[in-house]
């Protein structure tokens, strides 16, 4: 998985507290173990598995005794960490009721008033991307960096995000362009894979990312449930030399004779990477029929799988894939 968004927030405190919060305090050396409060918070911070799991954290906290502000803050950075902004965005007013409330003693993220801030200009800011207002967006993010540089970091993926929706917009992908096998010598062609399907996947791989050999198995079992639903699958690496080329080929060779969907290679000369602007592999990116961009980002993202859903709405995401953040 890539980097905790959510670390982006919580370096803050590790920078800007002197003392770790009170509630994170080591135990009075005569006691061996860390008090139920405590266990409580730590629990509180780390829980990431299920809506489930994490309702029943939040329960055990405000029996511990732990304040709301906390609270607040944990599920903003469980929401953050599983990449949903709806969620995020449904927090806004929440986080506007607590505005002028803020107490530093309080909190276990921020140690000053601006921090907090932030996270609430973020919190309109994207809302504001929910509802298609990037004038607002714009204002929101702007004050966040204003108020917190340090948390920069976090803001910037969703600035990142809406450069991109814009710059996918005006593609258009070349259905007749001829890739080169990753295998074999009869050349694929995208239009092909395409016809008579609902849309096509493009996945961006490499052989020499852990991350992309790591997530291999999730993304077969993401093949076979694409493939058997009516949308076309096209895996693309590069071969820079001829040991990567060995190493994608050996790669494909090891998940059986007829791995799920096409493979090519993204050659340099006509690079799709390039095209559809890949900076990080993992990538997939959703192409309708007509060619536009639908989706372009990390395949553990649940807007891969609404997009998805709304192209089939048979298609659900693959049980093994259910959890991504808990790898």
């Amino acid at each position: 998985m890539r980097a905790s968004l959510a670390a982006a927030f919580l370096i803050t405190a590790s920078v800007t507290h002197a003392q770790p919060p009170a509630a994170l305090s080591p135990a009075p050396a005569a006691a061996d173990a860390p008090s139920a409060k405590t266990e409580a918070l730590e629990t509180l911070l780390s829980e990431r598995e299920s809506d489930e799991a994490f309702t029943k954290v939040i329960e055990e906290a405000r029996k511990q005794g732990i304040k709301e502000q906390a609270i607040l803050e944990a599920r903003f950075l469980y929401h953050v960490d599983r990449n949903e902004d709806d969620a995020i965005a449904a927090l806004l007013p929440e986080f506007l009721k607590l505005k002028d409330q803020f107490k530093v003693a309080d909190s276990q993220i921020f140690s000053v008033q601006e921090d907090w801030l932030a996270v609430i200009e973020y919190v309109q800011a994207i809302a504001a991307l929910k509802n298609g207002d990037k004038i607002s967006f714009k204002e929101h993010i702007k004050e966040a960096f204003w108020l917190s540089p340090r948390q920069g970091a976090a803001f910037a993926t969703h600035i990142e995000r809406m450069r991109m929706e814009d710059t996918m917009a005006s593609i258009k992908m070349d259905f007749s362009t001829r890739l080169e096998p990753l295998q074999g010598s009869e050349a694929i062609v995208p239009g092909n894979l395409i016809k008579d399907k609902k849309a096509l996947v493009l996945h961006f791989w490499n052989s020499w990312s852990e991350e992309c050999t790591d997530s291999m198995p999730d993304f077969i079992e993401t093949a076979k449930k694409l493939t058997a639903s009516d949308i076309a699958v096209l895996s693309l690496t590069s071969a820079a030399d001829a040991k990567t080329l060995a190493d994608a080929r050996a790669l494909q060779q090891s998940l059986g004779v007829n791995p799920p969907g096409a493979w090519a290679l993204d050659l340099k000369d006509a690079s799709l990477s390039q095209t559809f602007r890949v900076q990080n592999m993992p990538t997939v990116v959703i192409i309708s029929t007509d060619g536009k961009v639908l989706f372009n980002g990390d395949p553990s993202e649940a807007a891969f799988w609404n997009e998805l859903s709304k192209i089939n709405p048979a298609i659900a995401r693959p049980d093994i894939l259910l959890s991504p953040h808990k790898k």
